[in-house]
């Protein structure tokens, strides 16, 4: 049963009030982690699943728990363990106790009832469900609805290839866009892109980032500091955007209503709202 009753423009700017990066960093390297808090990401996410061996797992958890004892300068989630398995009840029985802790990342969510029940299990913390298969994708909006302390989705691009078999990156761009439209649909910010794995390939991350703004995503998901910049300098407005959107809002100032500017631009009530959400992104630097 869907307990989101989501209406998309309740909040019209949540997007632009969203982190923009989110770095992730090892559970079971506590010098890494402290670092991390520093590297200037929006949010830090401590990753207990994929990146930690499972015989490191348990160190994993209480060097956490040791990070999160006092509250960091900036918001740290973690992600858990699979839902399913038998790491994540004992992730949610230390995580759910830490005041500090701003949010739960959950991977290889693809039904309702894992989001349900995790909320359940940990009913203060806001949940960030991570879509990594071809089921996961084609619930995206029935995930997207399954609680309302589920705060956003978004995809994890590596098990996803593997589980479509997918070589080009073009191959993704349905699932991409099947994402970002479930998110708004359910009311939820635009997702951040999934990581970039190439740490050294900057270039190739920008051109990434600028696909995936294209496609609706909002931020990315980072595995190493160098790539933060890149990543900002992707989705906040250029000095030519930001001018377009100041004549846009001047001209709109003095003859309201739909119109064609002098350069021949037609602006109307959307085109406004998307120039005034172009100057909230600007005012973030």
């Amino acid at each position: 049963m869907t307990t989101r009753a989501p209406d998309p423009t309740d909040h019209p700017d949540e997007t632009t009030a969203a982190p923009l990066t989110w770095l992730y960093v090892p559970g079971d390297r506590p010098g890494t982690m402290a670092k991390a808090l520093a590297a200037g990401a929006d949010v830090v996410v401590v990753d207990l699943e994929d990146a930690v061996a499972p015989d490191r797992k348990e160190y994993a958890r209480a060097a956490t728990a040791d990070l999160l004892s006092e509250r960091p300068p900036v918001p740290v989630h973690v992600r858990v363990n699979a839902l399913d398995g038998p790491e994540s009840a004992a992730d949610l029985h230390v995580l759910a106790a830490l005041p500090a802790l701003a949010g739960l990342r959950l991977p290889k969510v693809c039904s309702p009832a894992q989001v349900r029940r995790t909320a359940h299990n940990a009913p203060r913390l806001p949940l960030y469900a991570l879509l990594e298969s071809a089921l996961a994708v084609e619930h995206a909006y029935a995930i997207a609805t399954a609680h309302p302390a589920l705060r956003g989705i978004a995809l994890g691009e590596t098990d996803l290839r593997a589980d479509l078999g997918v070589r080009e990156d073009a191959g993704l761009d349905w699932p991409r866009s099947r994402v970002v439209l479930a998110a708004r649909a359910a009311g939820l910010a635009a997702p951040p892109q999934s990581v970039h794995p190439d740490v050294r390939d900057l270039a190739g991350l920008a051109a990434s980032c600028a696909r995936g703004r294209a496609l609706g995503f909002f931020g990315r998901a980072a595995i190493h500091p160098r790539q933060l910049p890149v990543i900002e300098a992707a989705y906040l407005p250029t000095p030519e955007e930001i001018e377009r959107a100041e004549s846009v809002i001047e001209a709109a100032a003095v003859r309201p209503g739909a119109q064609a500017l002098p350069d021949g631009r037609f602006i109307d009530t959307a085109v406004v709202a998307g120039a005034h959400r172009t100057l909230a992104l600007a005012r973030r630097t």
